[in-house]
């Protein structure tokens, strides 16, 4: 006696629930912080008052500006753990030339310039000099960005900063910080260069398949370095807004920077496994750390238990990548079996 075989509506209705979850864990890390922002509302008065919005959108500034460019490494299997010391020598560079005379011009070029340079180092060490993985290059130039910039600053804070600096990082345009109309412009710049050229699909395709990319003939180690000199670029802009904010540069700017844009890229939804991801996700993570944050500070809780709650968010984040690769390995094979 031949066993029953399942209806093809039994397998049709399996496809469908599988894809709705696919789909929920897609726009997951949007809904939770609309959720949160819609909590929060209730919980504290003073959450949405348009002074408060304001001042979440300038402190996440950075970390948005800095995880944009973690993203795009991310997105190739990388890691960039020297953004906050380049972030930090960046300012300081850009500190000492001010004080040297140099124009505001000269000055947001040289702390772009600086944090390129460091990227590209980066870049250019990990594919050629054949390390086995990002962490280690990136990890040393934290540490030497680190002293460089501790070495040219003689351990402190260098003040002043030229007025357009300061326009960006503090001035209000049109009731909102000027520092968020630079993230538009790099979010906006990062968005056609991922999506209108070829370039943007090198990206996903070294970090999806690269193996499949090298036989394809698609240039995997410039694609690579390019990455890492777009995510260095980012940190020198984050320090030019940073610097704005503060009206200095400093080489302790940028603590803990590299762990908090590789959250918002996590958080925001992207993965560890590469290829897979768009900027949004990013710009999502960065604000959910910055809501979380600043929430927590208006309910007075212990600034101690605002990194437990990250952790916490940022293993969540995790766990969901791995539930969104698990059903993307069942939604396969359920397509294979629909189409016998």
């Amino acid at each position: 006696m031949k066993a029953p075989v399942p209806s093809r509506s039994v397998a049709s209705g399996s496809y469908s629930g599988l894809d709705l979850g696919l789909r929920l864990l897609g726009i997951g890390p949007a809904l939770i912080l609309i959720t949160l922002i819609i909590v929060l509302s209730f919980l504290s008065p003073v959450f949405l008052t348009p002074r408060n919005v304001s001042n979440i959108l300038a402190q996440t500034a950075v970390i948005t500006v800095v995880a944009m460019g973690q993203h795009l490494v991310i997105l190739t299997r990388g890691i960039d753990l020297s953004v906050g010391s380049n972030l930090a020598l960046a300012s300081v560079v850009g500190a000492l030339l001010f004080q040297a005379g140099g124009s505001a011009t000269a000055v947001i070029i040289a702390m772009i310039v600086s944090g390129a340079l460091v990227g590209a180092v980066n870049g250019l060490f990990y594919v050629f000099g054949r390390l086995p993985h990002p962490f280690i290059i990136t990890l040393a130039t934290l540490s030497i960005c680190k002293g460089i910039a501790l070495q040219l600053a003689d351990g402190r804070a260098i003040p002043g900063m030229p007025e357009a600096i300061r326009v960006l990082g503090r001035n209000a345009v049109w009731g909102l910080p000027g520092s968020v109309f630079v993230v538009i412009g790099v979010g906006l710049l990062l968005l056609v260069l991922t999506r209108t050229m070829v370039w943007g699909r090198w990206i996903y395709a070294v970090g999806g398949r690269p193996e499949a990319a090298m036989a394809m003939g698609i240039p995997v180690n410039w694609v690579l370095v390019s990455t890492y000199v777009i995510s260095g670029t980012c940190a020198g802009i984050g320090a030019v807004i940073l610097a704005g904010r503060t009206d200095a540069g400093s080489p302790l700017f940028g603590n803990l920077l590299e762990l908090d844009t590789i959250a918002a890229v996590i958080i925001g939804g992207a993965s560890f496994l590469g290829g897979r991801g768009h900027l949004g996700h990013a710009v999502i993570g960065a604000i959910m750390i910055g809501v979380i944050r600043n929430a927590l500070n208006l309910l007075n809780v212990d600034i101690f238990f605002q990194l437990i709650v990250i952790g916490v968010v940022i293993v969540i984040a995790v766990e969901s990548d791995v539930l969104r690769n698990y059903l993307e390995g069942r939604v396969r094979v359920a397509q294979a079996g629909r189409a016998q």
